[in-house]
């Protein structure tokens, strides 16, 4: 099984975490900028974050014979806080690096006049710059917060072709296939969209325009469930060709449209250096990574 998880914050995962995505078929990921769980205070500490998607997550990630490439925001969290405007003016030198395939994750938390401002201001952004974006949507009242983001969206300007509006359920799928954005679902143990009502969604509306990503962030999740979806989806009566175009052709398909994929093989190299630090040890490649 070949797999791009097209969500997933592998800021917050260890090596192991990279090891064992690269023995259940991960190839290649895009982490979107998120809250780091505890606000950050400057805007120099989104130059810090930024520069690590664009560096050392791209070269960590190459050690386990996974493609690493990023989409860069200022998050709806953080949008609400003064102090941060200024990331806002920071995006376009970052948003030229050729690892940048996307601008996200934007889009509602508390769906504040702070959160619309910055949402419709990086829209902005994604049309200048001919990036794909993905779209944040609210963990609360979110049929009311994914219309709200539809309509935004459309006010943009933006071809609804390039947006992938993440984290839906069975409530809020129908609108944004209507739209004619694309539908992500983040897929986790305890929360937001599992396994099976995964596979039922699929069942009902098709493969086309689907995204399903692992997300994996600091909280409790799991960095192979775009793995264990493929699994259900097989036992569901999904046929190989089906989990190949959910788990690897759509994803190459909407972050594709960036003109910046690379889907290459890296080389896994274990006296590699990255600012004078190394990945792995003891001069031998890392389990899981030769294939």
């Amino acid at each position: 099984m070949r797999i791009f998880d097209p969500h997933i914050h592998m800021t917050s995962r260890t090596t192991d975490d990279y090891a064992a995505m690269s023995a259940a078929g991960v190839r290649a990921l895009v982490e979107p900028s998120f809250w780091l769980g505890q606000p950050r205070t400057s805007v120099g500490s989104f130059v810090d974050y930024f520069d690590a998607l664009i560096g050392w997550e791209p070269f960590r990630a190459a050690q386990f014979g996974i493609r690493h490439h990023c989409a860069l925001a200022l998050n709806p969290k953080e949008a609400n806080d003064p102090r941060l405007r200024e990331v806002l003016d920071l995006l376009p030198r970052y948003l030229e690096k050729d690892q940048v395939v996307a601008i996200g994750e934007i889009g509602y938390d508390s769906m504040t006049a702070e959160e619309d401002e910055a949402l419709a201001a990086q829209l902005a952004l994604a049309v200048e710059h001919h990036l794909p974006v993905l779209v944040h949507t609210p963990h609360r009242d979110k049929a009311a917060g994914t219309r709200r983001t539809l309509d935004v969206v459309r006010e943009s300007g933006i071809d609804p072709a390039l947006v992938v509006l993440d984290h839906l359920n069975e409530v809020t799928v129908a609108m944004v296939r209507d739209s004619g954005c694309w539908a992500g679902f983040s897929v986790y143990p305890d929360t937001k969209m599992d396994e099976p009502r995964m596979a039922a969604i699929l069942a009902e509306y098709g493969l086309t325009g689907m995204l399903v990503n692992s997300a994996a962030d600091w909280g409790n999740s799991d960095p192979l469930k775009t793995r264990k979806v493929g699994d259900t989806m097989l036992l569901a009566g999904f046929t190989e060709a089906d989990v190949e175009q959910l788990l690897w052709e759509n994803p190459v398909a909407f972050y594709g449209q960036s003109g910046r994929l690379d889907l290459s093989e890296p080389a896994v190299d274990a006296t590699g250096l990255h600012e004078g630090n190394s990945v792995l040890r003891g001069g031998a490649p890392a389990p899981g990574a030769v294939r």
